[in-house]
């Protein structure tokens, strides 16, 4: 299967570059052949690979724009792709090329519903996404799929009630899925920053990486 991950957020500090080492250390760990392209100015993966000693997986620094014509070169004959894509607000152009690359977008949100709305106001952040749709048609490519991760949660699974709750619904109402798993703030994962014993299996990451391949069952018919 071949999968493409876009982790899109429209400002920094929400748990995208942390969310993109895990998910190709969860497709790796699960048998695929991932590549995380650090597409971030700031190359917090890169950094991440590098203090680490390397991953078992490729990590390409490629923070351009148009990187919907230069990916298919670089990421040929591999599996999947995992893309840090820098904040929207600062990085537009790059952000574009990437989400047209990629098939499913991802966006990491605080449990907040202030962080929703912030992100929705003057329906910016939603014209962005729909532009983007509009062009990928243009171009012959099926939709996106669009989810939301809420990352630094206090705990990994669904509540019914409390921020996490009041977050989902905030989404619901604008029309977005978020997924089932959801990422806590938890010492013993983040203490793996920067060490060379990344382990995704056993993580919420692990849980995200399954629903997010369910969620395109026709990668496997991409070349």
């Amino acid at each position: 299967m071949v999968y493409r991950w876009a982790l899109v957020s429209q400002k920094p500090g929400v748990g995208k570059s942390t969310s993109g080492i895990f998910l190709a250390q969860a497709l790796y760990e699960q048998g695929d052949d991932p590549m995380l392209v650090d597409a971030d100015k700031g190359k917090t993966c890169l950094d991440w690979d590098e203090m680490a000693g390397g991953m078992p997986y490729p990590v390409v620094s490629k923070p351009v724009k148009q990187l919907h014509r230069t990916l298919p070169d670089i990421v040929r004959g591999r599996g999947s792709v995992v893309i840090d894509v820098p904040q929207v607000e600062d990085h537009e152009q790059i952000a574009k090329g990437a989400m047209l690359f990629a098939d499913t977008w991802v966006i990491p949100i605080a449990p907040s519903p202030v962080e929703v709305r912030r992100l929705f106001r003057d329906d910016a952040f939603g014209d962005f996404i729909q532009e983007l749709q509009e062009l990928r048609e243009e171009l012959g490519k099926e939709k996106a799929e669009v989810v939301f991760l809420l990352t630094r949660t206090n705990t990994s699974r669904m509540t019914k009630g409390g921020p996490d709750r009041d977050v989902r619904d905030e989404l619901t109402n604008h029309e977005y899925r978020t997924l089932d798993a959801q990422i806590p703030f938890h010492d013993d994962m983040y203490r793996q920053t920067g060490g060379s014993r990344v382990r995704a299996l056993g993580t919420p990451y692990e849980r995200v990486a399954k629903e997010l391949k369910a969620l395109t069952p026709h990668a496997g018919d991409r070349a």
